[in-house]
């Protein structure tokens, strides 16, 4: 693929990053904004509803590790438009018959779906900013305000659909949110027509060292655990404390622009602390922002900054547990590092929403006792993230083999740095 002028990159890359705002910003996490109605229309439990979060949660886990197999075999190019396709179709079966097979199987898709777009336009994105490496990485930034971009337009619009359709309205919402899907899939359809599929080179990686990042991987599930039960189950809380449209409207918008501002926010933090200490003091502040107005009360201003803490932290958790992968092993290891943390995040994640939801049932319907546990998952994540200690990197066994395996897997490296 012939590398374009700068501007014409990074419009690419921009349009890339639709993938990551449909897949996942609206697909994945937008079910949060109709689980209220979807719930009370069918006369599920908590944890019923959190099931449908928990199968979406395991597709993307399933996806994220097909992944690189399905790119060697077909391409990034052609990955991103089947994930493309399988969310859209995903969505799309929601509104038929509300059997909970056609649900279980729908959620699972779009969040395979999900995941083949998003690592597939992280990767193609990384590949076009290696064309300019005075501005790598802020065009790699462009691609990743997808999600947060996602969340904002679909927080913006669906709740106040449901509320002028009412009660029993949550297909309508869906079909909204689905075409929102659609339109912003056009311009990273496009953007990926015409890539051509590179073969990789073939090289051995080093090892990861898995045992001795014990204390960041258990964090790392417990903060999987609590962030998705968290945004599973925030809407629904927000609604059943008195908030309406407008209200959890402004809540979910403001979390999904704040995780568009993380990376200008928490970047120098990120880069000068050690260990898991980051990790932590990030975990942590996305605890805080839980657990705001679970202790203030749902007020506007409280469930604002709730919004803002909360946004500002959960994708630079990613971000962070990164930067120590980077850190702490050779280039060669770093690929497989990151896929070693997605698997962990992916393990919290597929736990969260069903637990979250069986101990809000258990508590007699009680969501705020589900709510309570994902705060205490991040706090105790974000404990074991801070006795994370640096891993003494291995000498390489030459400067020569050092820049080799550093040039081949440094777009690797980058492109799944957030596909947790």
């Amino acid at each position: 693929m012939e590398t374009p002028d700068r501007s014409a990159a990074a419009r690419r890359v921009l349009m890339l990053g639709m993938a990551a705002a449909a897949g996942i910003g609206v697909a994945r996490f937008a079910y949060s904004l109709i689980l209220p109605d979807l719930r009370a229309d069918l006369g599920w439990g908590y944890s019923h509803a959190g099931l449908l979060n928990t199968l979406n949660a395991l597709g993307y886990l399933l996806g994220a590790v097909a992944t690189p197999l399905v790119v060697r075999r077909i391409g990034p190019a052609a990955a991103i438009q089947a994930g493309l396709a399988l969310t859209v179709l995903g969505m799309a079966a929601m509104l038929g018959p509300s059997t909970m097979t056609l649900l279980c199987v729908s959620r699972i898709a779009a969040g395979v779906g999900a995941a083949l777009a998003f690592i597939a336009g992280g990767a193609l994105s990384a590949s076009l900013a290696d064309g300019n490496p005075s501005r790598k990485a802020t065009m790699i930034g462009l691609f990743y305000i997808g999600p947060g971009l996602g969340m904002a337009l679909s927080g913006a619009s669906a709740p106040f659909v449901l509320a002028h359709f009412g009660a029993g309205s949550w297909k309508i919402a869906w079909a909204w949110l689905t075409l929102i899907a659609c339109v912003l899939a056009v311009p990273a359809l496009r953007a990926s027509s015409g890539a051509r599929h590179a073969e990789p080179p073939a090289l051995a990686g080093s090892a990861v060292r898995a045992t001795a990042m014990v204390p960041l991987l258990l964090g790392y599930i417990l903060f999987g655990v609590g962030a998705i039960a968290y945004m599973t189950f925030a809407i629904a809380w927000v609604k059943a404390a008195g908030g309406g449209a407008r209200v959890q409207a402004e809540f979910w918008t403001a979390i999904g622009l704040a995780a568009v501002a993380s990376p200008w926010v928490w970047g120098r933090l990120m880069g000068r602390l050690r260990g898991g200490l980051a990790t932590a003091i990030l975990v942590g502040v996305t605890g805080a922002g839980a657990a705001l107005p679970l202790w203030l009360g749902a007020n506007p201003a409280v469930l604002l900054a709730s919004a803002m803490l909360f946004g500002s932290a959960i994708f630079a958790v990613v971000a962070a547990t990164t930067v120590f992968v980077r850190r702490s092993h050779a280039p060669g290891a770093w690929a497989a590092g990151i896929t070693t943390l997605t698997v962990a995040f992916g393990i919290g994640q597929t736990i969260g929403p069903i637990v979250a939801g069986f101990v809000s049932d258990a508590s007699g319907g009680s969501l705020e006792s589900g709510l309570w546990f994902s705060v205490l998952c991040l706090a105790v994540g974000a404990a074991a993230c801070a006795a994370q200690r640096d891993i003494a990197r291995p000498a390489p066994s030459s400067a020569s083999a050092t820049r080799t395996a550093l040039r081949m897997h440094h777009s690797a490296a980058n492109a799944s740095s957030r596909t947790r």
